[in-house]
């Protein structure tokens, strides 16, 4: 059916095989590594020339708009979340009611007004870490995706140039899942699907039950926003990073993030559905620090033939997109050095972790040329949504 969005969906109409075959595929891998290494010897130099000698550079949240100020409103953010009031209210009717005590969650207009402030032009919004689904049962967890989902639609429609909507899939039961998918698919501002990385720490998504909904987004055409959920049970390390210092969302989120892009890959998903879009939240976690160490073991400390990949594993990391949210301009170096500035999103977590005030002025320190800077702030976020300039 190809791409569909803004088209009317039919829930019942079969999921087609992607277009994209085996021999494109690998075309798009023989491109990819020239583009990775062009892009590594143009952007590299000039992010190292700019700390040669100075500072290494503000962290995320120090950088701070110049004496221009913010500027236009530019970025689209494709990390951020809310809680909008008739989602709380309904977890409050089931049981768990939510202390949103700050306004940005859920009052739009205070939402756009902080967006002008901060250069930030779109929102594509989607639920935080403290998310319901472990918490309920599987039609329990659907009628809260079908609420969040018709919230963030309506949101949309009110404010079409400033919020975009990734569709929340529940993860107890892939058939619920698909139906929502369906349910949501086409409708005015939906953009993306937003989904959980695991719960209790079970990686669902290579089931089987699941190939359905995968394949079903890949037709679509829709990109992936993962996240992590929170909570013990679901914390890659359990009970380890809990208590007084809450190490939980900057340890076990990362490496939940890493595992799940490993099993993307060597689990042969990425070649299944070549046209899949991904989008790793926290800059990929460790995943692109860790990946070379990854090939290693695959391939040099056991049998090389028991991993078939369709291309060179070094490749499959340009089959992610990853969001800024890095933290230190070192590490950022390092992420455009390893994936080039065209796999680069803008990413916030705002407004749950409130890490990145001016999500613009953190690439000003860089000299980027501006075309990257552009691609960064909104261009490639624009390629993945489907939006037009």
């Amino acid at each position: 059916m190809g791409n569909i969005r803004g088209a009317k969906v039919k829930k019942e109409e079969p999921v087609k095989k992607s277009a994209l075959g085996r021999r494109d595929f690998m075309k798009i891998g023989a491109g990819t590594a020239l583009t990775l290494s062009a892009t590594t010897a143009r952007c590299v130099p000039i992010l190292r020339a700019q700390t040669q000698g100075k500072k290494s550079g503000a962290n995320w949240w120090d950088a701070k708009p110049g004496p221009a100020g913010t500027g236009k409103p530019v970025s689209i953010d494709v990390h951020c979340h809310w809680a909008p009031t008739p989602y709380t209210d309904a977890l409050a009717e089931l049981g768990h009611p939510v202390t949103n005590p700050f306004p940005l969650n859920y009052d739009l207009d205070k939402r756009i007004k902080w967006m002008d402030e901060h250069g930030v032009q779109q929102h594509c919004m989607t639920l935080a870490g403290g998310m319901p689904w472990q918490m309920q049962n599987a039609e329990e967890g659907a009628h809260l995706a079908r609420i969040i989902n018709d919230a963030g639609i309506e949101a949309h429609i009110a404010h079409p140039t400033r919020f975009l909507v990734g569709i929340e899939l529940p993860p107890r039961d892939p058939q619920l899942a698909l139906d929502e998918l369906n349910r949501c698919a086409g409708k005015p501002g939906v953009r993306a699907v937003h989904m959980v990385d695991s719960i209790e720490r079970h990686d669902y998504l290579f089931d089987q039950g699941w190939a359905p909904v995968l394949a079903r987004i890949e037709e679509l055409g829709y990109p992936i926003l993962f996240h992590q959920m929170d909570g013990e049970p679901n914390a890659y390390g359990g009970a380890r990073n809990t208590g007084p210092l809450g190490l939980a969302m900057a340890l076990d989120a990362p490496i939940e993030h890493t595992v799940m892009a490993t099993k993307f890959i060597i689990t042969g998903t990425l070649d299944k559905y070549p046209s899949l879009q991904i989008v790793l939240p926290h800059a990929g976690g460790a995943f692109p620090y860790l990946y070379g160490r990854v090939e290693h073991f695959l391939y040099h400390m056991r049998d090389p033939g028991a991993v078939k990949l369709e291309r060179p594993f070094r490749e499959y990391i340009r089959r992610f997109y990853y969001d800024y949210l890095i933290y230190y301009p070192e590490a950022f170096r390092f992420l455009v050095s390893m994936v080039g500035v065209d796999r680069i999103v803008v990413g916030t977590d705002s407004f749950a972790a409130q890490d990145i005030d001016y999500p613009n002025n953190v690439l000003d320190q860089f000299n980027l040329p501006s075309a990257d800077r552009d691609r960064i702030l909104r261009g490639n976020a624009m390629k993945i949504l489907g939006l037009k300039g």
